[in-house]
């Protein structure tokens, strides 16, 4: 007799090898799911040579990265050799104006140039004011008077001295008013200069007693013409010079110092044969290349920095469905490339600096200084970028790992560090910088100070200690001894340990080869080759060059193998 239940017993027992059978295709599709994503990883974390096996693509990056270190070095050594021509220019007119207009002047003199009596004084303002009017046949530069209109701008003499004052200083009495006067003298330059030997300051009386301080203004120009044999437009120079005499110590000694501000002009006029002014062209059109290869390098490596971030964030939710775990912040700083932030930076830089350097070439502009500085900046980013294509290469790449790993260690370590360092420039500044040439300022003190760790200048730091204060000359070869023995031979030591002690660890890690982190270790367990073809993705080409530019679904797409 047949079974009532077999049916319903039959339905159950195909109900439940269906639910098995389901559960199976969701494990294999899940599992495929996490395969897939390895794979997108992997290939995300690849080098160019490698990704260029797994899909076929061409390394632009890297291809962009060698054209543009070579031409940014071409163009920072051309800025430099010319930029090296108007520093020199600057240095070598303001030697000469003191060697011009300030009397028995030696080029060892700059730091002890004084005078002691009011009669010495009154004969070296006498004779600048002379060779100021005597300048167009003594002086074997280009320099020439500056015109307002149609006369020439005057050299200025000011006295700047209190108001009012009685100083006794035998009855140890003195009366002062602080507020300041200045009373100033005009002497303008004439057609023809003048055949005497002095000029005539008897108008001009200085009030010693009270006197702070005597200024001499004056303007003058010239053109740098040694431009034009390197194919560039001259320049014209306005030199305002200002000669100080300074009394504001009322020591017995005046300092007497030269110094100039220098204006950077378009010459207004201007006539060159000889030479090609095409050149100019040329090198404003190296200039528009080199911003056309950063802008390219910047929105690569800016695409590169998105593709990063938006993987990151698609890495951490698949993180979070498939395992249920929260990814680590170190993890997820995996995706952010620091070297393409760097090159970013670098492009940017460079780009400004080039655009600058137009400017400059054209005269728009004479900023020399803050173009120097950008190309510079760039350059030197542009080959610490280098390292990155070298750090593909194992036995590079352990040098690249262990400052990454040790730069945490190092700044806590320094910070800790700065606390000392900072604590003996202020107590040497304070104690021995009224004895010490190198201690005069915090920034000397610093320099000092650095110097010594690193061992150089150690013994003239000690002899030239002046002798007048035994207690604090005693006192000085305490501090400088035991600074000397514990930046040397504790911190220096502890920095060095520091560092080998991460490079120690590294090298063991790559020899053991553990991985260094969750996602290293979950990318590993993908075992397929770059040139297996499970990286391919059907229909799509990248023989362009910005044809990354059009691919918006890029994170999307799905590896299979």
């Amino acid at each position: 007799m047949d079974d009532p239940d077999a049916p319903y017993l039959a339905f159950n027992d195909l109900n439940s090898n269906g639910s098995s059978m389901w559960s199976d295709i969701l494990a294999q599709q899940e599992q495929r799911e996490v395969e897939s994503f390895r794979r997108k990883l992997k290939y995300f974390f690849m080098n160019p040579c490698e990704k260029y096996r797994a899909r076929g693509r061409k390394p632009w990056k890297l291809m962009l990265q060698i054209i543009k270190i070579a031409v940014i070095t071409i163009q920072l050594m051309s800025f430099g050799l010319s930029n090296q021509m108007v520093v020199t220019f600057k240095e070598e007119n303001l030697m000469a104006f003191k060697h011009l207009f300030l009397k028995d002047y030696t080029d060892h003199s700059s730091n002890s140039y004084a005078v002691y009596t009011q009669a010495e004084v009154y004969t070296h303002l006498s004779y600048i004011v002379d060779r100021f009017l005597k300048l167009r046949n003594i002086t074997v530069g280009n320099h020439a008077y500056e015109k307002d209109g149609r006369y020439f701008t005057p050299l200025l003499m000011c006295q700047q001295f209190y108001h009012n004052g009685s100083i006794l200083p035998g009855n140890e009495t003195f009366e002062i008013d602080a507020q300041v006067e200045e009373e100033c003298l005009e002497i303008y330059p004439v057609q023809l200069p003048t055949t005497t030997e002095g000029a005539d300051l008897s108008n001009f009386t200085l009030q010693f007693k009270r006197l702070l301080e005597v200024n001499v203004y004056f303007t003058l120009k010239a053109i740098n013409l040694q431009t034009v044999q390197h194919h560039e437009l001259p320049d014209c120079y306005d030199f305002s010079i200002t000669i100080r005499f300074d009394n504001r110590a009322h020591s017995g000694q005046i300092k007497v110092d030269l110094d100039n501000d220098v204006d950077i002009n378009e010459c207004r006029d201007w006539k060159v044969t000889g030479a090609s002014p095409k050149n100019i062209y040329y090198t404003v059109l190296f200039d528009v290349v080199i911003i056309l290869t950063c802008l390219a390098s910047l929105v690569l490596c800016t695409r590169s920095l998105s593709t990063g971030v938006q993987l990151q964030f698609e890495y951490r939710a698949f993180f979070l469905k498939h395992f249920r775990k929260l990814v680590s912040w170190s993890d997820r700083m995996e995706f952010i490339n620091g070297w393409y932030i760097l090159i970013v930076i670098s492009d940017i830089l460079t780009i400004t600096g080039s655009v600058l350097k137009i400017a400059i070439q054209l005269k728009a502009l004479t900023s020399y200084d803050i173009c120097s500085i950008l190309l510079g900046t760039g350059t030197m980013l542009v080959w610490i970028g280098v390292l990155r294509y070298m750090g593909y290469f194992k036995k590079y790449n352990i040098l690249i790992i262990t400052l990454r790993a040790a730069f945490p260690n190092v700044i806590r370590f320094c910070c800790c560090a700065a606390m000392i360092y900072l604590g003996y420039c202020f107590c040497g500044w304070i104690v021995l910088g009224p004895y010490h040439e190198k201690f005069r300022s915090l920034n000397t003190v610093t320099e000092c100070l650095f110097s010594l760790i690193n061992g150089d200048d150690m013994f003239a730091t000690f002899k030239n200690m002046q002798q007048k204060s035994y207690l604090v000359w005693l006192f000085s070869r305490v501090y400088l001894y035991t600074f000397v023995s514990l930046f040397i031979y504790m911190v220096l030591s502890l920095f060095i340990t520091l560092i080998t002690d991460t490079y120690e660890t590294i090298k063991q890690q790559q020899s053991d080869g553990e991985p260094v982190s969750e996602l290293q270790a979950f990318i590993s367990e993908c075992k397929d080759h770059p040139s297996s073809g499970c990286y391919r993705v059907e229909g799509r080409s990248s023989t362009c060059l910005f044809c990354c530019v059009r691919r918006p679904n890029d994170l999307q797409e799905r590896l299979e193998c």
